[in-house]
């Protein structure tokens, strides 16, 4: 690493993403018991129980000034996310509805283009939305509709001794100066199809209970909301996290990766939940484990320890077990 673990934590720490995340906090306790108390608070999705099974709704924004300067990528991205979303609770999408406000019609095409592109290659519909060109500036927002069988993972199942495994395409590249690592839009339609199918395959085969993808706030801020709403804590060695040759870690780790997925899973299903990512071509590494702490801390080869975030005395999103039902996020 070019960084000491602790400048590598404390620029974690002060990443846009964690602070976006930290956002969310005042959600819960605005929206209180509104929301039934059968749908957790802290998923990628509300679950919602249906039949025998789960029905998963999701939604994403795009930051403004992405959908101004990459108009193209970023609907593609505004669909690939909530696919995502959906794919890391082990459920398969069903339909893509989007709200995209431009400033001119001519500004809406590229956008659309994008997401058009999307739904082809990872095979859900846009089947509805709201347009607007008439706005005074350029915004874009995507939620998704799915469904999970009985083997749901959840951002609420991570036990202590539970491995987490960190699961990334590295078949990518930069895109341009974002923190955006690209490994989908020059993939196959059907390889990405493919390399997503695990997660449900995991989740009806059991492998795996808890699991969520890895969003802007990187794979460490992943495993903090994660620890949050199961009520545990986490040690992570950076150097066993899984990275494209050559990448800075400060770098990869405050990337959105693609394709990227945390675990936990039971010790005794370790090795054969890898084995399904190698099978397609995915890096997947216990990174780390899961304990009684509720302190997620980072390590490194040389044995250093450093604090990234103590839940139990600084929320994160603020969907701990025992905080109030609000919204999924």
């Amino acid at each position: 690493m070019t960084q000491s673990l602790r400048q590598l934590t404390e620029h974690l720490r002060g990443l846009r993403g964690v602070k976006h995340k930290l956002d969310i906090q005042p959600v819960g306790a605005l929206l209180g018991n509104q929301v039934a108390a059968s749908v957790r608070v802290g998923d990628d999705c509300a679950a919602i129980p249906d039949g025998d099974g789960h029905l998963l709704l999701a939604i994403e924004g795009l930051l403004d000034e992405f959908v101004a300067a990459e108009p193209w990528f970023a609907g593609y991205c505004a669909v690939m996310v909530n696919v995502s979303d959906v794919y890391a609770m082990g459920g398969r999408p069903i339909a893509v509805v989007d709200a995209l406000w431009t400033a001119g019609a001519d500004r809406a095409g590229p956008v659309w283009e994008g997401m058009a592109t999307a739904a082809r290659k990872y095979g859900v519909p846009i089947v509805g939305g709201h347009t607007n060109s008439r706005s005074g500036g350029d915004h874009l927002a995507a939620a998704i509709l799915g469904r999970a069988g009985r083997g749901l993972m959840s951002s609420f199942d991570a036990r202590p001794g539970d491995a987490l495994v960190a699961a990334f395409d590295l078949r990518g590249e930069w895109f341009g100066p974002h923190p955006y690592w690209n490994a989908s839009t020059a993939a196959d339609g059907a390889r990405l199809r493919a390399d997503l199918e695990v997660l449900p395959e995991l989740a009806e085969a059991r492998l795996c209970a808890a699991a969520k993808d890895v969003s802007m706030g990187g794979v460490i801020g992943t495993a903090t909301m994660l620890a949050e709403c199961s009520g545990v804590g986490a040690r992570i060695d950076v150097s066993a996290i899984p990275a494209p040759p050559g990448v800075p870690m400060e770098k990869w780790l405050a990337c959105f990766p693609s394709y990227g997925f945390l675990l936990a899973v039971a010790p005794i299903y370790l090795s054969a939940v890898c084995a399904k990512f190698h099978d397609r071509g995915i890096a997947a590494a216990a990174i780390g484990a899961c304990n009684e702490s509720r302190v997620v801390a980072l390590s490194d080869q040389g044995g250093s320890i450093e604090t990234f975030w103590d839940l139990r005395s600084e929320a994160f999103i603020g969907f701990a077990p025992s905080a109030s039902k609000g919204c999924c996020r």
